[in-house]
């Protein structure tokens, strides 16, 4: 049996599989993305893909503070579209 890697959302801070969450990364350069293949380097944030837990992680900043950096609001409509 292989291990399954798991991660916690930032916003409902529920513990799920890898593949189930969005990696929104964060490079030196404080240049903020939304890392689809979960490799790219930089601070790393996990969030769930539902627009619940989007908007509330914009309303109430999450990622802004995880990840130590501002979140320009594109990544969120990024998000959105990605549903």
């Amino acid at each position: 049996m292989k291990k399954v890697p798991m991660r916690t959302c930032v916003v409902t801070r529920e513990v799920k599989p890898k593949k189930e969450l969005i990696r929104i990364c964060a490079t030196k350069d404080n240049v903020v993305s939304v890392d689809l293949t979960g490799k790219a380097h930089g601070r790393g944030a996990y969030i769930h893909l539902s627009k619940d837990v989007i908007l509330k992680a914009k309303k109430d900043k999450s990622l802004d503070k995880r990840l130590n950096v501002k979140v320009p609001d594109y990544i969120y409509e990024e998000l959105l579209k990605l549903l």
